[in-house]
Parts: C-alpha cells; sequence; structure tokens
C-alpha cells in the first residue's frame, strides 16, 4: 500500500508521499512515488502515484516518451482542437495536463488488463497532478483510475490518495487555504507519520515537495529517511503536544465536585 497527499494553499502547494510499496516480515520494498516534470520554463508538474507499480512506471515512461518525442507543434484553440493531442508540454490549463495524464493511465491499464485480471491482479493506479502554467492560477487534481479527475477546492484544500484513513483527521482539524507552506509541509509530515504508526504498509523514507505560486520552480524539497532527525523531533513533538491536551482536557461533572459516578443498576 501507500500513502500520498496534496495540499492547495493560497501560498501554493505542498505534495508528499511516503515511499514503501511492499511490506512483509522479511521483505519491504521503496520506490520514489512523487515525480516532477518541468517540460518547459513557463510549466512545472508534481504527480504522485498509489496503485499498481508496473502501471505507474509505465505511466511516467510514456510521459517521458512523451515529452522526448514531441508531437504536435503550433496547435490552436479552434473547432479542429483535439484533446488527443494535448500532453505536458503543449497544455494550456492545468486540467488539459490532467485529462492527458488520465488518459495516458487508461491506455496502460487497457494494455494489460486482459493479462492481469485472469491472475486476479488489479492493474489500477490513481494519482494525484499538481502544479501551474505561467498565466493560470496553481492546481491540484486527483486522477482517478478510469481516468477522469477532479481538483482540490478552497473547502476541500487538500487530495489523498492510498491508505487514507490514519492521517486524515489532522487534514480535516487543520487543513485550510491559508496556511503557510511550511506549515503545510509540516501537516504532511505528521499525516504520514500518523499513517506509518497504524500501518505497516506506509512507511518512510518520506518526500515533501513545497510549490511557491508563480516561482515555476520547487522552493524545497525533503526526503525524511526513518532515523532523520527533523522526522524524528517533529514525530516526538506532535505525539507529546497531543498527550498534554489529552491531560488537560475538561474534566466531567463529576470529578469536579469529588463524587463517584452514578451507576444505574440494570433490572
Amino acid at each position: 500500500m501507500t500513502y500520498c497527499l496534496g495540499l492547495a494553499l493560497n501560498e501554493g502547494l505542498v505534495m508528499a508521499a511516503d515511499s514503501r510499496t511492499n511490506a512483509g516480515v522479511d521483505y519491504v520494498t521503496t520506490f520514489s512515488k512523487l515525480h516532477v516534470f518541468q517540460p518547459a520554463p513557463d510549466r512545472i508538474f508534481l504527480l504522485m502515484s498509489a496503485g499498481n507499480l508496473a502501471t505507474t512506471q509505465e505511466v511516467l515512461n510514456r510521459i517521458r516518451r512523451d515529452l522526448d518525442q514531441p508531437r504536435y507543434e503550433g496547435m490552436v484553440a479552434d473547432a479542429s482542437w483535439d484533446r488527443s493531442r494535448i500532453d505536458l508540454l503543449n497544455a494550456r490549463y492545468l486540467f488539459e495536463a490532467a485529462d492527458y495524464v488520465g488518459r495516458v493511465s487508461v491506455g496502460v491499464q487497457r494494455d494489460h488488463a486482459p493479462a492481469l485480471h485472469e491472475s486476479g491482479v488489479s492493474v489500477e493506479t490513481t494519482l494525484i497532478l499538481g502544479g501551474q502554467i505561467a498565466g493560470q492560477p496553481h492546481g491540484l487534481y486527483l486522477i482517478y483510475p478510469q481516468g477522469n479527475y477532479f481538483a482540490a477546492s478552497p473547502q476541500t484544500p487538500y487530495l489523498q490518495i492510498g491508505e487514507t484513513k490514519y492521517g486524515k483527521p489532522a487534514l480535516d482539524r487543520i487543513a485550510e487555504p491559508g496556511l503557510s507552506l511550511e506549515n503545510g509541509a509540516r501537516l504532511c509530515v505528521v499525516s504520514l507519520d500518523a499513517t506509518s504508526r497504524s500501518n505497516v504498509t506506509v512507511g518512510p523514507p518520506f518526500e515533501v515537495a513545497i510549490y511557491a505560486a508563480d516561482s515555476l520552480t520547487l522552493s524545497h524539497r525533503l526526503k525524511l529517511s526513518a532515523d532523520s532527525p527533523a522526522l524524528r523531533v517533529l514525530s516526538r513533538s506532535w505525539n507529546e503536544g497531543i498527550r498534554s491536551v489529552f491531560d488537560h482536557l475538561p474534566r466531567f461533572d463529576w470529578e469536579q465536585m469529588g463524587e463517584a459516578p452514578s451507576e444505574t443498576v440494570p433490572t
């Protein structure tokens, strides 16, 4: 399993992922799940994945092939515009890039589905695409295995894929568009750490990418291993903070009055 999440903030984007792809008593493998594409100076894309590793790797290979071998040039918006001609190099809007990545993913799954389905293996992969094209706002999209997608919004400024449930409570309480990029990065690490504590299939190294709006370049890219001092300090501080808040929660009425709670004996 895996866990990836992205924050769409007023100041920009924060995207984070674990690196574990398999886990067992004696078998653990790691692969990077956060990929950066900058095919031209006026655009940057960040892509994260959860699902079949082979499908993901072929999706990435096809994207890179299309960038190495530009298929269409001089595209204009007219009646003959064809969405099948869009790729990361010539997309004019971020949703067009999301549509392109979705079509590539569907194509890879379609090519391999018959053989793998007979073996009971899922070929599906779910993706999160973030980035910006000059002149357009930055944004964040979740792309389903079926190729359709939706964008993060001010009401829901975060997107998750993979093992989402354990890291969600902190996001629900803290994530909001006005969060700073630095606090967003800390929140992402807290969410990853909480997930890894409850699910052995998610684990470090954790990767975090910070993108400041309109910069068209990454501000920071972090890789936090299990023994990273930054990760250990942040994790310890979060745990101690939660314990402290718990210890200071309001007391029940009977505790404040020093009385024992009344009991009702069933008849």
